[in-house]
């Protein structure tokens, strides 16, 4: 399925479809992008009694500005209390190579990351949530279904097989559940 428009508003449809689609094919872990937590708590209320595992990835630490943690402590406990799991960590495809650009080097992360922007963000990010949740040791290396957006919310689903970040190029994107046409 294919959204006409990238955007927040397609966030609980991707998220309807991403519970439907795990429970109608057997996956047992959903993985969702997260900065400042709304999308996060609403994937938790829809996840709420099915047994699917959420793993939610947020940024680290000092992205926006030094100190500053983006996501919502009282979210946070929201999510945990229901059976989450929330993991904040250095995106994939952004810590030392961000910090290269910013000095006027290359970086291959920047590449990457510019590469997989061609299919839209969301790309990206579901990509890069899977190796950080695998990384942390949240979801086995199996599919898993992960779910980002475009800005804020999430407008992108698909059926990922997860590996680490240091095996990135063996993670792979099985299927798109749902996408935006435009992004």
């Amino acid at each position: 399925m294919y959204f006409e428009k990238a955007g927040k508003e397609n966030t609980q449809k991707t998220l309807q479809i991403a519970k439907e689609e795990a429970i109608k094919r057997g996956i047992s872990h959903i993985v969702v992008a997260s900065t400042f937590g709304e999308t996060a708590l609403a994937a938790a209320n829809i996840l709420k009694g099915t047994g699917i595992n959420l793993v939610v990835v947020t940024h680290n630490t000092g992205i926006r500005e030094p100190e500053l943690q983006t996501f919502d402590p009282e979210i946070k406990k929201k999510i945990e209390n229901m059976g989450g799991k929330v993991q904040t960590g250095t995106l994939v495809l952004r810590g030392l190579g961000t910090a290269l650009k910013e000095r006027g080097s290359l970086s291959y992360e920047q590449t990457v990351a510019d590469t997989l922007r061609i299919f839209g963000q969301g790309t990206k990010v579901v990509l890069e949530i899977v190796a950080m949740s695998a990384d942390a040791g949240l979801i086995p290396f199996s599919d898993v279904i992960a779910v980002a957006g475009t800005g804020r919310g999430a407008d992108t689903a698909a059926i990922v097989k997860a590996n680490s970040s240091n095996r990135f190029f063996d993670i792979k994107l099985r299927e798109y559940l749902i996408k935006p046409r435009d992004f």
